[in-house]
């Protein structure tokens, strides 16, 4: 399993990776991931391949490892391991995951995560689907990251969801509150959204707290913009467990993002933890959260339809707690174990 972004960045497809190496190693199958990772790697299974460089794309930063030094300890890996099947997440980004597909020693599986514009996708087009048309068995995360695949590289797509870990959210202990609570995670940037949510903050009470994880290159200037607000909780990067606790704590988990979305497990993870959701209503999110079946969405960029969607959700209302009850349900569907299956159907018939 390689990943092209650096595992010490928390990240959707960092996350994917790594619990579905578990899911694979706890049904037998021996799995070894190869990553950037700018520290001590997070599990034993992990090959590091060096630090990254932040790199801009899709309207955000990927923790890329283009440098030839990795390029170099992810060959040898390859060629020391000899391993059956390869599976690259983002299979095109620069780096380890694009090495492998150049040289390619085994049958390769690509699961393309990303939709909105990948810039390299445009200008290199002749490129980039010739080196696509090497990978065995393609898989997109979503409608929306297959129809961007298409696209710009041609060929077929199977849509295979991406997975949460569902035990893990659902025993996590829950970081205690001393009131109504919303929690926020992800990269401060525009893309995400947080400016909207600290903006319906103004016409919430003035009892709710809202927890404000990881940072980026908005994070100095709205806390500059939003220091008069002593609700706010400005955390920082936290680690897995600290957000397993803070989801299964958390009265709401609010998920503001603008675009560029191809997917939303972030949304499951909440689920799954039995925390009631509001999300903007992008494409990707209406279609996890069932058009409104299994959690709450607001007009996407509007503070104050944010705020009211807020609002119901701490109303613990009769129809929150049907929601609520779908959206464990929903989240079950899918668990990583689900997914881990479905791989393992395709890595055979490859093999075969």
């Amino acid at each position: 399993m390689i990943c092209p972004y650096s595992l010490a960045v928390w990240g959707g497809v960092q996350s994917q990776v790594l619990g579905l190496s578990r899911a694979l190693r706890r049904r037998g199958i021996t799995t070894q991931v190869l990553a950037p990772c700018d520290g001590p790697p997070p599990e034993p299974w992990v090959t590091p391949l060096g630090n990254s460089i932040p790199y801009a794309q899709n309207g955000s930063f990927a923790p890329l490892a283009p440098d030839p030094a990795a390029q170099l300890r992810v060959l040898a890996a390859i060629w020391d391991e000899r391993f059956d099947i390869i599976h690259l997440h983002e299979p095109l980004a620069p780096g380890p995951t694009l090495t492998s597909v150049f040289v390619k020693p085994v049958p390769l599986v690509g699961t393309f995560h990303a939709s909105g514009r990948i810039t390299p996708y445009r200008w290199a087009k002749p490129v980039v689907r010739r080196l696509a048309a090497r990978i065995d068995h393609k898989v997109a995360v979503s409608p929306e990251a297959a129809g961007m695949a298409r696209r710009h590289l041609d060929g077929e797509y199977e849509i295979l969801f991406n997975g949460i870990e569902t035990t893990r959210y659902a025993t996590a202990d829950a970081e205690p509150t001393d009131g109504p609570t919303v929690f926020f995670l992800g990269r401060h940037e525009p893309r995400k959204g947080l400016r909207v949510l600290l903006e319906a903050a103004r016409f919430l009470p003035a009892d709710v707290k809202l927890w404000i994880a990881g940072h980026g290159p908005e994070t100095a200037e709205l806390q500059t913009a939003f220091a008069n607000d002593d609700r706010i909780d400005w955390l920082g990067p936290i680690s897995e467990e600290e957000k397993r606790r803070r989801l299964k704590g958390a009265d709401v988990f609010c998920v503001p993002s603008l675009g560029g979305e191809s997917f939303g497990v972030v949304l499951l993870e909440a689920m799954a933890a039995g925390t009631p959701v509001v999300a903007s209503d992008l494409p990707a999110y209406r279609v996890v959260a069932g058009d409104g079946r299994f959690a709450g969405l607001f007009r996407t960029g509007d503070s104050q339809d944010l705020a009211k969607a807020l609002l119901e959700a701490f109303s613990m209302s009769p129809t929150l707690d049907d929601q609520l009850d779908r959206g464990l349900l929903r989240a079950e569907e899918f668990s990583m174990t689900r997914l881990a299956d479905l791989y393992v159907e395709r890595y055979l018939r490859l093999l075969s």
